[in-house]
């Protein structure tokens, strides 16, 4: 108890010196003012782990300079039944430094924090914005968070977004000497120093001061690979009452399907029963597989569950099956027991899903790096990955929520580090085939067909199953630049293949598409799929990178009316670069118009200097897509 009265003591005795400092914003360097919206004028963030715990201590001032800087200054605090937030209270001054309010944990929003591929589903949020008016303004913070547990240990990320300058930040790991940790620090210009407390704790401690912002570039890299981080995870560690540890991703893999998916699969007699009649007959295991699984989506649907220890161990299979629903480890288990039953076996993977593509660092291993769960079918010569929470996601398809990744999947023998498919800019297709007609008053009647593949097969997703009230005002919406569009047909199909295809074939008219001026017709060559130009960035310092490659192709016959012939400039573009290919033609044969486009863009990293490239490329594509038509009296 007295060694942590101490800590204690020797905490808030400091808090209590730094609170007189002065934030008049006058002080700041200007060294630290280009590309700052805000400065961290100080932060101190203090971790200790004891007793089965994790304890935090966060002191943060942050000045900020103007508008875009707001959302760095509004406090974020995630909290759920494991995670206690205590004494969370702060102060905002005027850019001169002098006091302006003060508030504390009653001024908070309290909201639930759930999501639906959160791993934490029982997370609640408390937030605060400052409403000042006026910049620059400062606000300083602090709270303390008790983890009951020690195997997630967050990271620390002094400048976690662009546009954040640091004066000076600190932060402190302390354990007792035989707790032992592994770190890896990324992109930090400071290392770290080991010492010990008077009370015997050892510290591991890093700061940092005057660091610059970074300015926001378009297509950069994700913000892990170059903004400052220190990860921390223990060797041993308790979660959820449960013992562990692990130094790699193997032992992790292996704790994971001991210690939390392990008899977690018994279904009830007459499930096993009904999956041993759907596939009887079947001898292929793929195919097999495809049965089980549609059944598991028909029967099931995603909803936000807590359950087990801490937030990753999934629902009971027996519950999903009697229930009907379960969050994306329950669906992931439920799928894995039904599988079971017809002597297919499968794993539990682990993944950090978005559309921007995360994979787990190779070289250091860590439970706090992923947010979702995906099923593999390991294949001979055929792994399969399949998504559980979606009911209309098909068979063997993942969209661009977890594709291209590196994964986690926890087996009997460990883990092993896996990756997912990738789906190629060739694979990602959209092509768009259109007839239409204008009349002599400037209407646009005909039909339209496009298909949509790979993780382009999600693009007419907002269309299935709706009413064609709503089908028409989503398409009104993805064909903005066609005025006063009027679906007289919609038919959509989907093809659920492992690399799927979609296709909308719609019958149309607009009325004064053309506009009429002095016997003269005007109207835009490409209504359908336009580009925009990218915002130009001189002496850029990150790399160019593209997450994601695709390719459209678009071709619109034009029959003209009688009577009128395009008067225009030829319009023949073909441009090749590293990152992709734009080529467009028209070509003019009697009363008829063809117009072909097609922008293929290939994903990957490419050297900063190619960027004023993607710039003059990117622009070509949105002049050309604005070209007009004029047509003129025979």
């Amino acid at each position: 108890m007295k060694r942590v009265i101490t800590v204690l003591l020797l905490h808030f005795s400091v808090s209590a010196a730094n609170a007189q400092a002065n934030y008049d914003v006058s002080l700041i360097s200007k060294d630290l003012l280009p590309y700052a919206s805000a400065v961290i004028r100080d932060q101190s963030v203090y971790t200790e782990v004891k007793d089965g715990a994790t304890f935090y201590r966060i002191k943060t001032a942050v000045t900020v300079l103007n508008k875009n800087g707001d959302d760095i200054a509004h406090i974020v605090v995630f909290y759920d039944k494991s995670n206690i937030i205590k004494n969370i209270k702060g102060t905002v001054y005027n850019e001169f430094g002098k006091l302006s309010r003060k508030f504390g944990e009653k001024d908070f929003e309290d909201e639930s924090a759930v999501n639906n591929f959160s791993l934490y589903e029982d997370s609640r949020v408390k937030h605060f914005i400052p409403s000042i008016g006026s910049y620059p303004y400062t606000i300083e913070y602090e709270y303390e968070l008790k983890s009951k547990q020690t195997l997630n240990i967050r990271d620390w990320k002094p400048n976690p977004q662009n546009g954040l300058a640091v004066e000076k930040s600190t932060y402190t790991f302390a354990c007792r000497p035989d707790f032992s940790i592994r770190y890896k620090e990324i992109n930090m210009p400071a290392k770290v120093g080991i010492g010990s407390t008077k009370d015997g704790l050892k510290t591991y401690t890093w700061q940092l001061n005057n660091l610059k912002a970074i300015r926001s570039e378009p297509y950069s890299p994700i913000a892990e690979t170059y903004l400052s981080t220190v990860k921390i995870t223990p060797r041993d560690f308790v979660y959820g009452g449960i013992n562990g540890s692990f130094t790699n991703w193997d032992e992790l893999g292996r704790w994971s399907y001991d210690k939390l998916l392990a008899n977690r699969q018994t279904l009830p007699p007459e499930t096993i029963q009904y999956i041993k009649t759907l596939t009887a007959g079947i001898t292929d295991t793929k195919l097999k597989a495809k049965k089980i699984y549609e059944y598991m989506q028909n029967k099931t649907h995603y909803i936000s569950i807590q359950v087990g220890i801490g937030g990753y161990q999934p629902f009971l299979a027996s519950e999903v099956d009697r229930l009907n629903y379960g969050d994306c480890k329950g669906l992931v288990n439920y799928t894995r027991a039904l599988l079971k039953a017809a002597d297919i076996d499968s794993w539990y993977c682990v993944v950090d899903a978005g559309s921007m593509k995360a994979s787990m660092l190779p070289d250091f291993a860590s439970m706090n790096q992923f947010n979702h769960v995906i099923l593999c079918l390991p294949l001979k010569n055929d792994t399969t990955f399949l998504e559980c929470t979606s009911q209309k996601i098909p068979f063997g398809f993942l969209s661009d929520f977890t594709d291209d990744r590196t994964v986690l999947a926890c087996t009997p023998e460990g883990g092993r580090v896996m990756h997912t498919p990738k789906y190629t800019a060739t694979q990602n297709l959209q092509n768009r085939k259109a007839n239409f007609t204008i009349a002599a008053d400037g209407e646009l009647s005909g039909d339209m067909t496009t298909i949509y593949k790979g993780t382009q097969y999600d693009n007419p997703e907002a269309l299935i199953g709706e009413p064609l009230t709503e089908q028409v005002k989503t398409l009104q919406k993805m064909y903005a630049n066609i005025s006063n569009l009027a679906v007289e047909k919609l038919e959509l199909k989907q093809d659920k293949k492992e690399i799927p295809v979609a296709t909308e074939n719609v019958v149309l008219n607009a009325y004064d598409f053309a506009s009429k001026d002095n016997n003269k017709l005007y109207f835009s060559l490409n209504p359908v799929n336009k580009q925009r130009g990218i915002k130009d960035v001189r002496n850029r310092v990150n790399p160019v990178y593209i997450n994601r490659g695709y390719t459209d192709e678009d071709e619109i016959t034009y029959t003209l009316p009688a009577g009128y012939r395009p008067d225009m400039e030829p319009l023949n573009i073909n441009l090749k670069k590293p990152f992709g290919s734009f080529r467009v033609t028209v070509l003019i044969n009697d009363n008829k118009l063809v117009y072909k486009r097609r922008v293929q863009i290939i994903d990957g990293n490419y050297s900063k200097d190619k960027y004023a490239d993607l710039v003059e490329f990117y622009q070509t594509i949105a002049d050309a897509d604005s070209y007009n038509v004029t047509l003129v009296k025979n």
